[in-house]
């Protein structure tokens, strides 16, 4: 049986997408791996976690917003892995937080009080705009880590799905700079996957162009809008893949392994 390990950050686990199996990760039973995985017949290892980074799937233990931490997510990966997955790199460049702090300036009555003192924090973009070019290697050397421990095993990097509508909508409230500025974002972390992609040699599903017309506020949105739920049980996060994006992300990946 193929066995496929899936790595990565919230776009890939699913918070909030039912039923939720590990709610500390945020991570889904119905998340894109998950699906994959039942329809193709593979055997799923699935250590996929919500507010990873490039450093907690290569080699740090990641700390959960539980209190509890979880290991490298490498750790779970050998060499009887045959296909690896990655969808990481947003938190690296706080791409979710540049979202959320936005959002926050249009519109601090639709978040929890308590996000206040977190989400009214400044935004950054110089050091976004470090961060963003620094992506590409950083995403190369971890396929090149997942090689060093599976080298039998199709790398295949998943990039994140859009978000950031083209035009302004209520359920995505936002300043037009701010607007702007959260697309760049988008974009430069799809151009640094797909950089990685090319300079590894690793195998690419781009999500982001597959979901152009489905960003938040469209007719058929793959992503959830400016909405909350308990995240330490398993409820809705803002800006993230619904059931819908993990299902079309899951058909996309289905159909390029062919």
């Amino acid at each position: 049986m193929t066995r496929y390990v899936a790595l990565g950050s919230s776009f890939a686990a699913g918070p909030g997408v039912e039923p939720i199996v590990h709610a500390g990760c945020g991570r889904s039973g119905r998340n894109y791996p998950a699906l994959v995985a039942e329809r193709l017949g593979y055997d799923l290892v699935d250590v996929t976690s919500g507010g990873a980074a490039v450093a907690d799937v290569l080699d740090r233990p990641q700390a959960l917003l539980t209190g509890r931490t979880v290991p490298p997510q490498l750790q779970a990966l050998g060499p009887d892995a045959d296909l690896v997955t990655l969808t990481v790199g947003g938190n690296d460049v706080e791409y979710l937080l540049t979202l959320l702090r936005c959002s926050y300036r249009a519109d601090p009555a639709g978040a929890p009080e308590a996000a206040g003192a977190f989400f009214a924090t400044p935004i950054d973009p110089s050091a976004v705009d470090a961060a963003l070019a620094a992506l590409p290697a950083r995403l190369a050397g971890l396929v090149d880590a997942v090689r060093q421990r599976a080298p039998q095993a199709r790398v295949v990097l998943v990039d994140y799905l859009t978000v950031v509508p083209g035009q302004a909508t209520p359920a995505f409230p936002m300043s037009e700079e701010h607007r702007v500025l959260c697309a760049g974002i988008g974009r430069r972390l799809e151009e640094a996957t797909a950089a990685a992609a090319r300079d590894t040699g690793a195998e690419l599903v781009a999500a982001s162009a597959l979901s152009r017309d489905h960003a938040v506020g469209s007719a058929d949105p793959w992503a959830t809008g400016w909405e909350f739920g308990d995240l330490l049980a398993g409820g809705v996060a803002p800006y993230h893949p619904n059931a819908a994006g993990m299902r079309a992300v899951a058909d996309a990946l289905v159909a390029h392994l062919g």
